[in-house]
């Protein structure tokens, strides 16, 4: 795909974490948090937090210092809540292993808590410059289709870092931009519902569109609706906590319009046991 890479140079979003001043104010650190905050949640919804956070704790030893509740109450409404207690273990956990430093090293990073596969090629490729597959859903559904002339992709399997990295550049630095011009790519021309082949520089290339784009299925994972779900519920609730914070709401308090209880105390009881709320049996308050 060798018009990739130059496509991407004239194309590219102008992004935060793609800035040079991004890297040199903040370095692997704050790729890994806008890594964090990026995972199912657009760009556009990350940019204000990722800027709020790296203020608010610009350093893994900042992060490390801060409380629980603090941490909780700052990712707001970015959604899966449970992103920010595990880039709070993740900033400790770097403090104490690595003396603050983020690592390089994949096997490193993927000992961290809430690190896999993707996010930690993420960081040593886009901060420290070395050569990985680097494969997030976007990078997957051009994969299927360029490569091997599917509508959509598979489930998530390691096939996919083996097959990124047959078709990764030699050289580092092409290496990746190429990861990043993939991503880029899915993001934001061969997306998932409706792709703009007319306009793609890999067009040429497509195994999916010479063959006429079939319909080859889709065996993707459907999300639930938000609406009316659980996850609703727990939004609501920690929508309350955070406002009222630190202050603990009568448990009879919490939401009682909700209309399916059930739903509300299955909502309360999920989010203290994912460490993301605490219940004296009367009160209930963010993590202290």
């Amino acid at each position: 795909m060798p018009n990739l890479t130059s496509w991407y140079r004239s194309a590219a979003r102008d992004l935060p974490w793609r800035r040079r001043e991004f890297h040199d104010g903040f370095g692997a650190w704050g790729v890994l948090v806008s890594e964090f905050m990026l995972q199912q949640t657009p760009a556009t919804r990350v940019i204000p937090h990722l800027d709020a956070w790296l203020t608010r704790w610009p350093t893994p030893a900042a992060m490390a210092e801060a409380t629980t509740a603090e941490v909780v109450q700052q990712w707001a409404n970015l959604g899966y809540p449970r992103r920010a207690l595990w880039l709070h273990r993740a900033a400790i956990e770097v403090v104490e292993r690595h003396g603050g430093v983020v690592p390089r090293d994949v096997d490193a990073l993927l000992a961290l808590s809430g690190i896999g596969d993707y996010t930690a090629r993420a960081v040593a490729v886009f901060s420290y410059g070395d050569r990985h597959p680097v494969v997030d859903t976007n990078t997957r559904r051009v994969l299927a289709r360029a490569v091997e002339g599917r509508a959509h992709p598979a489930p998530p399997s390691r096939r996919d870092l083996a097959l990124m990295d047959a078709l990764l550049p030699d050289d580092d630095v092409e290496a990746a931009l190429f990861n990043a011009a993939t991503m880029e790519l899915g993001a934001t021309i061969c997306t998932a519902r409706a792709p703009r082949c007319e306009v793609c520089p890999i067009a040429e290339q497509c195994a999916w569109l010479a063959a006429g784009r079939p319909d080859t299925g889709d065996a993707r994972r459907r999300q639930a609706a938000y609406e009316g779900s659980d996850r609703q519920a727990r939004g609501a609730v920690l929508r309350l906590l955070r406002d009222a914070a630190p202050d603990a709401i009568p448990l009879a308090a919490v939401i009682p319009e909700w209309p399916d209880a059930r739903q509300r105390d299955r909502a309360i009881d999920s989010l203290i046991a994912d460490g993301l709320a605490e219940t004296d049996g009367e009160g209930l308050t963010l993590p202290r």
